[in-house]
């Protein structure tokens, strides 16, 4: 398998992403220690969602597989879910590339 497993709970593609994968359904509560580091997730998050390694600013690149994967919409703490409610994905965007051809 290609990535890191953190705590045998969620699994981190690269080590410069700032969110990982949950590999089971989380409970709010649940601690995940790796490295010198302790997140604890603030709300459940269902298997294969992501949650935050590390606090976000509404604005702040959001990284997955080393990549930026979108845009946080909203203030993200670590531990919390990733999701439609507070991250603006910028992956398959041909509305986004159009635009930018447009301002060019």
């Amino acid at each position: 398998m290609k990535g890191r497993v953190l705590d045998d709970l969620l699994l981190m593609m690269a080590e410069d992403d700032s969110v990982s994968t949950a590999v089971e359904d989380l409970e709010a509560g649940t601690e995940v220690v790796f490295d010198d580091r302790r997140i604890v997730v603030s709300e459940d998050v269902p298997f294969g969602h992501k949650v935050a390694l590390e606090p976000h600013d509404a604005g702040d690149a959001i990284r997955k597989y080393d990549e930026v994967i979108g845009t946080a919409s909203a203030p993200i703490e670590a531990g919390e879910w990733v999701h439609t409610h507070n991250c603006d994905s910028t992956r398959g965007r041909g509305d986004q590339a159009a635009a930018e051809e447009g301002s060019a």
